[in-house]
């Protein structure tokens, strides 16, 4: 049994300030709408250090005490892509949009309004539920289901 695989290193992280979420509005089309800043962990990086150089160069805060709070991974060619969750609610600076897309205050009453991600509200109930920590797709033949836990 092969215990080794490609692995792609990436973070995504919930700003937030009560009920009011740090967005952005992606402008790539793999995954697109509204939803939480991130980006690749770099070679040699620590995974703390990508989350905040990552949230620094997306939206122009400052993160500190990034808690992380869950796994994303889904199946790429010949490995899986893992996202490493963080959640804050302490930082510093002003927020301001970049090349990866708009970054918007968003209360938690308005993403109704929005067209957030596919798997956006999967995604935040892990972030935010502390009894959830694993956000997987399991591929079956040519569906995709997500199994959290």
């Amino acid at each position: 049994m092969e215990r080794t695989e490609t692995v792609e290193l990436t973070v995504l992280c919930l700003i937030h300030q009560g009920d009011r979420l740090l967005l952005q509005n992606r402008r790539k089309k793999d995954w697109d709408g509204w939803t939480l800043p991130g980006g690749h962990i770099e070679k040699g990086e620590s995974i703390v250090d990508a989350v905040v150089r990552e949230m620094q160069e997306e939206t122009g805060l400052t993160i500190h005490s990034p808690k992380l709070c869950g796994i994303k991974q889904f199946p790429i060619e010949n490995g899986r892509y893992l996202v490493f969750l963080f959640r804050t609610e302490s930082f510093s600076g002003e927020v301001r949009s970049s090349d990866e897309g708009e970054m918007r205050w968003i209360s938690r009453s308005e993403l109704s309004d929005f067209n957030t991600v596919n798997d956006f509200d999967e995604l935040l109930r892990v972030m935010l539920d502390d009894r959830l920590t694993e956000f997987q797709y399991v591929v079956d033949g040519e569906t995709w289901n997500i199994s959290l836990k």
